[in-house]
């Protein structure tokens, strides 16, 4: 899953990005105001992490912003002010969850994944898509009773397939959503066609021959329904 860290604390900040990063995520920063609106106004983020208090301006703009637009991403506020009034006026301009500082970064990263499955699944534990059953809390991906041995890439593709099935959805897509905005330094797509190659030739040893389709000059679409073997 994709996430957006608006935090201007370069320690805390860091020490966020590589604890997502090494659970699995692409994890994007932007350490001021001027820079997360940017961000947001270019790309989509599964869950923005937003610190209220920036050298240039407030994180509840921020999100008054993406409400405005009527993104779905999912908002966590993490802030050092803890009072009823704060909590309240974030809630109420659409955060989902308000973490006060300091706070433990295991803590952090279950809202995060409480967050997304809720938005993105309808809050189940457990994600089917066919014969494909997914739990995101262990990263584990069964086809029928068999376990699928993915990359951290290929589990993150499989994930964005499925929380857009039955749509088509462009390479580039494909390739902004994995690597977010390190896409720009890429000069080719041929790494999409890499990761696609590898987890369809997985998907198709266990007897899913078709949930991943080319849609020739466009994308791909992942489509369950009718393809069962």
């Amino acid at each position: 899953m994709k996430i957006l860290l608006v935090e201007d604390e370069k320690s805390l900040s860091a020490s966020i990005i590589s604890y997502f990063k090494l659970s699995g995520y692409v994890c994007e920063l932007a350490g001021d105001y001027k820079s997360a609106v940017e961000k947001i106004a270019v790309y989509k983020y599964d869950c923005a992490i937003i610190d209220l208090n920036l050298p240039d301006g407030s994180g509840l703009d921020i999100i008054k912003q993406l409400k405005k637009e009527n993104d779905p991403t999912g908002i966590i506020i993490i802030s050092a002010r803890d009072t009823i009034d704060d909590r309240i006026e974030g809630l109420n301009l659409g955060a989902d969850d308000y973490l006060v500082k300091p706070f433990d970064l295991a803590e952090l990263n279950a809202r995060v994944r409480s967050l997304i499955r809720r938005i993105t699944f309808s809050g189940s534990n457990t994600i089917e898509a066919g014969k494909l059953s997914i739990n995101p809390d262990e990263f584990q991906v069964k086809a029928g009773d068999e376990l699928l041995d993915l990359t951290k890439k290929e589990y993150n593709l499989l994930l964005f397939f499925i929380s857009n099935q039955n749509r088509v959805i462009a390479k580039e897509t494909i390739a902004e959503h994995l690597w977010g905005d390190n896409i720009d330094m890429a000069n080719s797509y041929d790494f999409v066609y890499a990761h696609i190659k590898n987890l369809r030739k997985k998907l198709q040893e266990k007897g899913l021959q078709e949930y991943i389709q080319t849609i020739y000059g466009i994308g791909y679409k992942f489509q369950t329904s009718s393809n069962e073997v």
